[in-house]
């Protein structure tokens, strides 16, 4: 699949058996990209950045797993589609990632409006991560969910700047209770780079 595609359409998708037949093959090169698509921030923060491929893969999978045929694409691609970059921006899956149901419940309740702390600095310039149109995450309670989507837009200047590699490019998080950073490995900046065009 073209990795800097922007959208899916009912036409990228392939039928149940055709599917069936490619998807140990789809899934291993999926592994395979995903390693330099991720970002560990912190004990337990993870960010996974999207593209075309991981979104595509994503709705085959609800397919196969949903079995709802030509009437659910519509619905899929009306779920995956905004989470493909569209080339002056990174799109990540956030999660916050404790085995522990206990242990994790706890601290969901300690982060509360996490997913508007996170920035991503190229030397000294900040980009501050927005939410997704999709619902509030935090409960009127102060519970964050432990999944997000982040979405990064970026000027021609700082996407010129992510991918020379001349700065560095750090990912952090500012909330009160969770305040940790981590340096961009450069074989994740350099995957993360074919996201712009």
């Amino acid at each position: 699949m073209p990795a800097l595609q922007h959208r899916i359409t009912a036409a990228d998708i392939l039928s149940d058996a055709e599917y069936n037949a490619r998807r140990a093959e789809l899934r291993a090169a999926s592994i395979a990209d995903k390693k330099n698509r991720r970002i560990e921030v912190g004990p337990y923060a993870t960010l996974y950045f999207e593209n075309y491929n991981s979104m595509w893969l994503q709705v085959q999978e609800m397919l196969r797993i949903e079995k709802g045929g030509a009437d659910q694409v519509a619905g899929e691609l009306e779920a995956y589609n905004p989470l493909i970059p569209q080339g002056d921006e990174l799109i990540a899956t956030f999660m916050i990632e404790i085995e522990d149901a206990d242990r994790r419940d706890r601290e969901l309740r300690k982060l509360g409006k996490i997913e508007d702390s996170v920035f991503m600095d190229i030397g000294r310039d900040r980009i501050k991560a927005a939410p997704t149109d999709y619902e509030d995450r935090t409960t009127p309670d102060g519970k964050t969910s432990s999944v997000h989507w982040l979405r990064f837009k970026f000027t021609p200047a700082q996407i010129k700047a992510f991918k020379s590699g001349s700065e560095p490019v750090i990912i952090g998080m500012t909330h009160p209770n969770y305040g940790h950073m981590a340096v961009m490995a450069p074989a994740v900046r350099d995957a993360l780079s074919k996201d712009f065009a």
